[in-house]
C-alpha cells in the first residue's frame, strides 16, 4: 500500500501515471502501478520530470544489470543472501531512513558473482522499500570495512553498488558511510567520488567507529559496529519473502517488457519535458526551462543517449539475455529448486552456500568394515573400473581464461586448464584484465569452503604470479608433492630459495629461507615473505613431498599419512598464532597444495586429507563422490586409476592405525600393472 499523499502529490502521482502508461499502452507495454508510482516520486519530492528520469534510468540499469527477474528461489541468489554480507537494519537514523549495512570482510569475489550481489542488494531494497516510512524518509548506506582485506574489495562491484543508489533506484539515499576504511582504500576511494555528483559527494563520508555515533544514532548501531541492535538476517529475509509474495504481481510485470518497454520509458519522460520546466538535479540551471527550442534540444541529446544505449547492447530482451563479460558472473541459467518456505532451508551439498563445503557429513558412505568388503569384492579390477566411469564425466565447467591467448604461456601443459568458475583471480596490475591469470582453482575441504587451492608447479615466469597468489590469498602453508626434477623431466621451477638466508625477489614479494629440516620422506622449509610495496611480513611454510617413487604410486601410505599430519599440525599453530588476527574459518585460510600439473598427486592429497576428516568425524567415507566432487572445481582431479585405488588404500591403513579395524588378508585382490602418474 502507497504512504499517504498531500492534494499536491496525489496530483504528481496522477500526472506521472498518466504521461507514462499513455506512452506504454502505444506500445503494449503493462501498466505501471500506483505504488509504483509513489516509489519513484518519493525518491525526487514528486518532482514529475526528474521521476520520470529515474524510472527511465532505472529500467535501463536493471536491463543492463541484466536484474529484471529476481527470484528469490533461484539457488545462486539464495546462497548469496545467506551470506549476509548485505541486511537493512530494524531500526532507522535521527530522520527515520532505513540503514541499510554492507559488511565488506564478508564478500568473497571469487565466491559470487557481481550480478548475484547486485540481485541480493536489489532484491532487499525492493522490499524494504515497500515501507512507506522508507519510501518517504530514504535510506542511509553503511559499507563497514572493519576487519577486511584487500581480497574483499571489488572495485566495480562497488562502483556498479554507487551507480544503482546514486541514480538508478527509486530510494532517496541520505548518506553513505564508509566505516573503518583501510589505508589501500584511500585512493580507490578517491576514484569513487568521481562518479557521484557535487550534491551527494558530500554525503559519502568516511569514519571510524568511534566517531561513527556523529552520523548514525549509537541506539540504530549493529553490535558489529559496537551498537545495541541484534541483527537477525534470517528474520528479515523471511520478511523479505513474505513481502515479494504479497506484492502486486502487476510491479514484475513492470520491469519483464522488451525493449518496447525502454524505448516507451524514454519517449514518456521526453513528453513530460512539454508540460514541465526541470529535467533532472543532475542538468544545469541554464537547460531547466519550457521553451520549445529547450525542449528540442534536449529531446535530440535523449534520443541520442537511448540510441547509445541500444547500441552498447544495455537492453535485453528475455530471450536473449547480454553475455557477461566478468568470467566470474554467472553466464549459464540459474537452477530451479524446489519453492523454500519462506526461510530459506539448508541446500543439499550440491548447492550450498558460499560459507558451505561441497564436502559434508552426507548420510551416504561407508564404514571402514563397509569399505574393506566393497574392496574385497570389487578387487583391483572393479574399483579401476569404478575410476573410468569417473573419467568419462564430462568437464563442469568451462575454461574460457586458461585458453586466453594472453595466458596460454602460464599453463605448464596445454591439456590442464582451470574452470572460470572456480580459478583464483590474481588482483590486477595497472589495469591489465589479463594479469589476474594463474593456473590455480580453490578447492572445497570437508566442511571447509576454499580449503585448499590446487595448482600447477609454477613456470618460472609465472614465480612472481605464485607469490603474490599467496600473498593476496594470506596463504600459511604451501604443499608441494613433487620433485622439481624427475627421470629427467623438469616438474616444476625452483621457486623458493634453496640456500637458507638468502633473499630473492619474484617481483614485489621477497622471500628468504630461514630454515631447512630435512626428514626422511620430505622437507620442511621456513620462509620470511616480505612485500617490499608495503613493508609487510609473513612467515609461511613450504613441505616438500620427496618420497614418491617415480613410476606409480607410494606402496604403503605410512609416510603419506605421517606427512598429511604434519602438514595439518603445522597449519594449526599457524593459525592460533594468528590469534584474533584470523577471521576466517578456524582451519584457516587455504593451503596451496601442487604438483607438476597440479592434478594427480594434489588430488591424492585433498582425497586423504577430505576422506580422513570425516572418517574422524561421522565414521564414514565416500571416496567416489569425494573425488566427484573435486573434479566438479579442478578438473581432471585424481589422474590415474592407481591414485584412486591408492587413496582407498591409505583411509584403510590409517584406520588400522587408529584401531578402527583389524588386520586383512588382500592376497586375493587382483592385482594388475599400475599406471605412470602426475
Amino acid at each position: 500500500m502507497a504512504a499517504e499523499l498531500s492534494p499536491e502529490e496525489e496530483q504528481a502521482t496522477q500526472q506521472f501515471l498518466e504521461q507514462l502508461n499513455n506512452v506504454r499502452s502505444e506500445h503494449n507495454v503493462p501498466p505501471v502501478s500506483r505504488n509504483t508510482a509513489v516509489k519513484f516520486l518519493m525518491a525526487r519530492k514528486f518532482d514529475v520530470p526528474r521521476a520520470l528520469d529515474l524510472f527511465r534510468s532505472h529500467v535501463s540499469l536493471r536491463y543492463r544489470e541484466q536484474l529484471t527477474q529476481i527470484d528469490p528461489k533461484d539457488g545462486n541468489l539464495l546462497r548469496e543472501l545467506q551470506t549476509q554480507k548485505f541486511t537493512i537494519l530494524p531500526s532507522r537514523d535521527w530522520t527515520g531512513a532505513a540503514i541499510a549495512l554492507f559488511t565488506a570482510k564478508l564478500h568473497l569475489p571469487h565466491d559470487t558473482s557481481r550480478q548475484n550481489v547486485l540481485k541480493a542488494v536489489v532484491y532487499q531494497l525492493d522490499q524494504a522499500l515497500e515501507d512507506k516510512v522508507t519510501q518517504r524518509n530514504g535510506i542511509v548506506f553503511i559499507y563497514d570495512m572493519t576487519s577486511s582485506t584487500y581480497s574483499n574489495f571489488d572495485y566495480d562491484l562497488s562502483r556498479k553498488i554507487l551507480d544503482l543508489l546514486k541514480g538508478g533506484y527509486p530510494a532517496r539515499l541520505k548518506k553513505v558511510v564508509i566505516v573503518t576504511a583501510p589505508l589501500w582504500f584511500r585512493a580507490p576511494f578517491k576514484v569513487l567520488r568521481l562518479f557521484v555528483r557535487e550534491k551527494l559527494r558530500e554525503r559519502v563520508v568516511l569514519t571510524n567507529t568511534g566517531d561513527l555515533p556523529n552520523s548514525i544514532p549509537k541506539d540504530s548501531l549493529p553490535k558489529q559496529l559496537n551498537g545495541p541492535v541484534v541483527v537477525d538476517h534470517r528474520d528479515w529475509l523471511t520478511t523479505c519473502y513474505n513481502t515479494y509474495k504479497n506484492k502486486e504481481s502487476q510491479e514484475m510485470e513492470d520491469l519483464r517488457g522488451d525493449k518496447r518497454a525502454l524505448i516507451a520509458n524514454e519517449r514518456a519522460a521526453l513528453a513530460a519535458a512539454r508540460v514541465v520546466t526541470a529535467y533532472s538535479d543532475e542538468s544545469p540551471p541554464e537547460t531547466r526551462h519550457n521553451s520549445i527550442a529547450g525542449f528540442e534540444k534536449n529531446q535530440k541529446e535523449r534520443q541520442n543517449e537511448a540510441k547509445r544505449g541500444v547500441d552498447a547492447g544495455l537492453v535485453v530482451t528475455p530471450s536473449s539475455p547480454q553475455k557477461s563479460a566478468d568470467p566470474r558472473d554467472d553466464s549459464s541459467p540459474p537452477t530451479q529448486p524446489p519453492p523454500p518456505p519462506p526461510v530459506p532451508r539448508k541446500l543439499r551439498p550440491a548447492n550450498l552456500s558460499p560459507e558451505e563445503s561441497v564436502h559434508q557429513a552426507d548420510k551416504d558412505g561407508m564404514t571402514i568394515d563397509i569399505l574393506v568388503d566393497h574392496l574385497q569384492r570389487q578387487k583391483k579390477t572393479g574399483i579401476w573400473k569404478e575410476y573410468a566411469k569417473i573419467r568419462l564425466e564430462a568437464p563442469a565447467g568451462t575454461f574460457q581464461s586458461s585458453k586466453l591467448k594472453a595466458n596460454a604461456g602460464k599453463n605448464r601443459y596445454t591439456d590442464v586448464p582451470c574452470y572460470d568458475h572456480s580459478r583464483v583471480p590474481l588482483h590486477m596490475i595497472n589495469g591489465d584484465p589479463n594479469s589476474d591469470y594463474i593456473n590455480a582453482s580453490y578447492m572445497d575441504g570437508y566442511k571447509q569452503k576454499n580449503a585448499f587451492i590446487a595448482a600447477q608447479g609454477p613456470l618460472p615466469k609465472t614465480f612472481p604470479d605464485f607469490w603474490r597468489m599467496i600473498w593476496e590469498q594470506e596463504v600459511l602453508v604451501i604443499v608441494m608433492t613433487t620433485r622439481t626434477v624427475e627421470r629427467g623431466r623438469l616438474k616444476c621451477g625452483q621457486y623458493w630459495p634453496n640456500e637458507e638466508n638468502v633473499p630473492e625477489e619474484y617481483g614485489a614479494i621477497e622471500v628468504v629461507n630461514t630454515c631447512f629440516d630435512k626428514k626422511m620422506d620430505y622437507t620442511i622449509s621456513t620462509l620470511l615473505v616480505t612485500n617490499t610495496d608495503t613493508g609487510e611480513e609473513r612467515e609461511v611454510t613450504h613441505f616438500q613431498y620427496t618420497s614418491w617413487p617415480d613410476f606409480g604410486v607410494p606402496s604403503s601410505a605410512s609416510a603419506m599419512l605421517h606427512f598429511l599430519s604434519e602438514v595439518r599440525a603445522c597449519q594449526a599453530k599457524a593459525v592460533k598464532d594468528l590469534g584474533d588476527n584470523w577471521k576466517g574459518h578456524p582451519l584457516g585460510p587455504p593451503i596451496v597444495v601442487h604438483c607438476s600439473a597440479g592434478i594427480g598427486r594434489t588430488g591424492t592429497f585433498a582425497t586423504l586429507d577430505i576422506s580422513l576428516a570425516r572418517l574422524n568425524d561421522i565414521g564414514t567415507v565416500d571416496i567416489n563422490t569425494t573425488v566427484r566432487r573435486m573434479r566438479t572445481q579442478r578438473a581432471f582431479t585424481i589422474q590415474t586409476p592407481d591414485q584412486y585405488e591408492f587413496c582407498h588404500f591409505a583411509v584403510y591403513e590409517h584406520a588400522q592405525r587408529q584401531g578402527m579395524v583389524g588386520e586383512v588378508d588382500w592376497i586375493d585382490y587382483d592385482d594388475s600393472d599400475q599406471s605412470d602418474s602426475d
